[in-house]
């Protein structure tokens, strides 16, 4: 009997020792970092290509700014505006007039990135609040250059419809007031999501 309850005693330890270490892998895999999934899940269904069309109000100027100032360097002035920094929340709307529907906001920051044009850094998302795409979002970040008349910015990603979203926009200057600083441009949104 004294040696069944010694071989019981050595066996005990190296059961737990074992079990052990398979509890420590099973836990290290359950908590892994990343895993592949296959791309035909239901969440990923087939892309597709949309189209959006809508104006973007650039308020600087008047009673109630939409894009204001926040930082400059110290060498920025009126007749060089490099390192000008500005934060907007910019309405966008199905026409280019302002009191037309609201459908969204665009927001985000830009600066001026050139010493030598009206080139900007722009980073921004738009925030859309009307139809199937309320509550979702896209974003942008690139250069805009100003005074050309059509500018190019690649669409980085999205939320909500456009998750997983990739594509490009067109900005086209509709008018800009040289007085205010103020400007209506037109978008032209193409962007593949699922």
């Amino acid at each position: 009997m004294a040696n069944i309850c010694l071989e019981h005693s050595t066996i005990l330890p190296f059961l737990l020792i074992v079990l052990s270490f398979f509890s420590t892998f099973s836990t290290l895999e359950s908590h892994s970092f990343s895993r592949n999934i296959s791309p035909s899940l239901p969440t990923l269904k087939r892309e597709k290509l949309s189209h959006l069309h809508f104006y973007f109000h650039d308020i600087v100027a008047g009673k109630n700014p939409t894009a204001i100032r926040v930082a400059q360097a110290p060498t920025t002035n009126a007749s060089s505006p490099f390192g000008a920094v500005a934060m907007m929340d910019d309405p966008l709307t199905v026409s280019p007039d302002i009191d037309s529907k609201l459908v969204g906001r665009a927001q985000g920051i830009y600066a001026i990135a050139s010493q030598s044009d009206a080139s900007l850094l722009m980073v921004y998302t738009f925030a859309f609040m009307e139809g199937k795409y309320n509550g979702s979002s896209l974003s942008v970040l690139g250069r805009n250059s100003g005074f050309s008349s059509v500018r190019e910015l690649p669409i980085v990603g999205g939320s909500g419809v456009f998750r997983l979203a990739r594509g490009y926009v067109e900005a086209k200057t509709h008018t800009f007031d040289t007085k205010t600083g103020n400007a209506v441009v037109e978008y032209n949104v193409y962007v593949f999501h699922f």
